[in-house]
């Protein structure tokens, strides 16, 4: 029976604030522990910053024994191969999902996209998602940033109907816990009067996210070929933000 590909993008204008991040865990922890189905768009031209995680993570691998056995393993225990990444330009990222989706095979396609809203060919893509999660920090300048890209998602595309996006959701990265909870009740107080809606879970700031394969053979975080290690991920709220998004999208 053939899957109906649902399009996610974690987007905002606002570049440094954990979209291409995000977008990579959650994939992986959909497709590698959830065992879901996933594929990755990659349409944030020139970098291509998951393209180049994909290349990076396979030449670790096949140079290296250590990740090697760790990639023989993951496949004759879970029989799970390694979830496509495709690079798009923002104009073709419909045409190249839609050659995915036709396959049948994917429960999700994640999107990676430029953070600007003044391309026209972003927003003719951003428009296509079935959900958009807006990563958003406690720093005025980017919380006003992801505001605006927000609330002109929301008049221009989803209150007029020229959209098919079903769900727009804020999610907090990059907390920092000394904080004081009394900031964020502020700004969570605007963004209910701008009728937005925010995630539960909220993503705290740990170097953790930043941990990739390595020669010290250290416990992966951020993986296209593995999940975050089990270990990493308590703390990190990587379960609980895939299950909350799962149990919006599903």
């Amino acid at each position: 029976m053939k899957k109906e590909s649902k399009y996610v993008a974690f987007s905002t204008q606002k570049g440094g604030v954990g979209k291409t991040t995000l977008t990579v865990l959650v994939a992986s922890y959909l497709h590698y522990v959830k065992g879901y189905s996933v594929a990755v768009v990659d349409c944030d031209y020139p970098q291509y910053s998951i393209v180049e995680m994909r290349e990076r993570d396979l030449k670790t691998v096949m140079e290296d024994d250590h990740y090697k056995l760790m990639a023989y393993r993951q496949f004759t225990t879970l029989g799970r191969k390694a979830y496509p990444v495709v690079s798009s330009t923002p104009e073709d990222a419909m045409q190249v999902a839609s050659q995915l989706a036709e396959t049948g095979e994917f429960d999700f396609i994640f999107f990676d996209l430029p953070g600007t809203v003044n391309n026209a060919d972003v927003i003719r893509t951003l428009s296509q998602m079935d959900y958009i999660f807006s990563p958003v920090s406690a720093d005025r300048v980017v919380l006003e940033s992801t505001l605006r890209f927000a609330v002109v998602l929301t008049q221009q595309l989803i209150t007029t109907g020229k959209a098919k996006i079903k769900g727009l959701y804020l999610l907090w990265n990059m907390v920092d816990g000394r904080e004081k909870t009394e900031l964020y009740h502020v700004y969570e107080q605007v963004i209910e009067d701008l009728q937005l809606q925010v995630l539960k879970t909220f993503i705290p700031d740990s170097k953790r996210f930043r941990r990739e394969q390595s020669a010290a053979h250290k416990a992966v975080f951020r993986s296209t070929l593995f999940p975050a290690d089990k270990l990493l991920i308590k703390g990190s709220n990587l379960d609980t933000l895939s299950d909350e998004i799962l149990t919006l999208i599903n």
